[in-house]
């Protein structure tokens, strides 16, 4: 892993405005490191990429950083170690974060990777959204997995990096992955990929619309996420699900965090994903989505992807 103390045999300094997030970046033979709101963020290459692949890779990491930040109003950690693997496949994965010995993230890309398959890519942005939130009793996972599920998208589409329509029809499509089937025994006691990735995302999306509209869309999930933060700490902490959900009930001001867990977390519950698009004016023909901007709710849906109440 690359630690602060690396000298580089070749440096270079590039500035990124984006979403008002000055990022410093700082260039050797076999990393980078990136400041990020006074975080530092170390990246480590086990093989040196190709010179012309490197940037690219800045540039990925830099973007992830930026809709992180600006979700959080700062960077979760002030420090993680990042190391890239290069692999032959094309694409991003075998994403990992880690809280253990300081953060980490752990992650594969293709060494022919484009430009285009980076901004394509939402892993780095997931992993480091789980930078964020303390690390729970393992039949809580769902609520780790859930949150980067949700916010990752979230928060790229308030720095521009996605459009509003991209991210609810993923929603439409992905959500019902998260419905319970039989034999479920709610989030707390059915470990399944479908409910541990988009059961706690389901959890999360109607927590924030029902933090919204109990506040009159004056606070948001990413006020509990925030308060969590700076109050309980982040991934390299341990901590009671109970008291998180507690500091972010009391950020928004309403116990919605606490009443929906405690009614998702021990049985099953199928909420109306169908009622939801509609109040919130998500209109799908299954291929393209459009919005309707005199639903009930659309001014919440317009507000979860902008990150202002209107």
């Amino acid at each position: 892993m690359r630690t602060a103390s690396r000298l580089f045999a070749t440096s270079a300094v590039l500035f990124f405005a984006c979403a008002g997030i000055r990022l410093h970046a700082q260039s050797g033979d076999n990393g980078l490191t990136l400041q990020s709101g006074g975080s530092t963020i170390h990246v480590s290459f086990p093989i040196p990429p190709p010179a012309p692949l490197k940037p690219v890779i800045q540039t990925w990491i830099t973007k992830a950083a930026t809709a992180v930040t600006n979700y959080y109003r700062r960077y979760p950690v002030s420090a993680v170690n990042i190391t890239v693997n290069l692999r032959n496949r094309l694409g991003v994965n075998d994403g990992h974060a880690s809280g253990w010995n300081g953060a980490r993230i752990e992650i594969a890309v293709g060494r022919n990777n484009s430009a285009a398959l980076f901004d394509d890519d939402w892993i780095m942005t997931h992993e480091m959204v789980h930078l964020a939130f303390p690390s729970v009793a393992e039949k809580h996972h769902w609520i780790e997995e859930g949150l980067a599920t949700y916010i990752e998208p979230v928060a790229r589409a308030r720095v521009g990096q996605l459009s509003p329509e991209k991210i609810w029809g993923d929603m439409v499509d992905g959500m019902p992955n998260g419905l319970p089937e039989g034999g479920d025994h709610g989030l707390d006691h059915t470990p399944t990929w479908g409910r541990t990735y988009w059961g706690g995302a389901m959890f999360c999306l109607y927590a924030d619309v029902e933090i919204r509209r109990r506040t009159h869309n004056q606070k948001g999930l990413e006020d509990a996420m925030r308060a969590i933060l700076e109050k309980n700490g982040n991934i390299q902490t341990e901590a009671d699900l109970s008291d998180l959900l507690a500091t972010g009930d009391k950020a928004t001001g309403v116990p919605v965090l606490t009443e929906l867990y405690n009614e998702w977390s021990g049985k099953p519950v199928t909420p109306d994903l169908n009622s939801l698009w509609k109040q919130l004016g998500v209109v799908s023909d299954g291929k393209t989505v459009r919005f309707d901007d005199s639903a009930p709710l659309a001014s919440v849906r317009k507000a979860i992807t902008s990150g202002i109440a209107k």
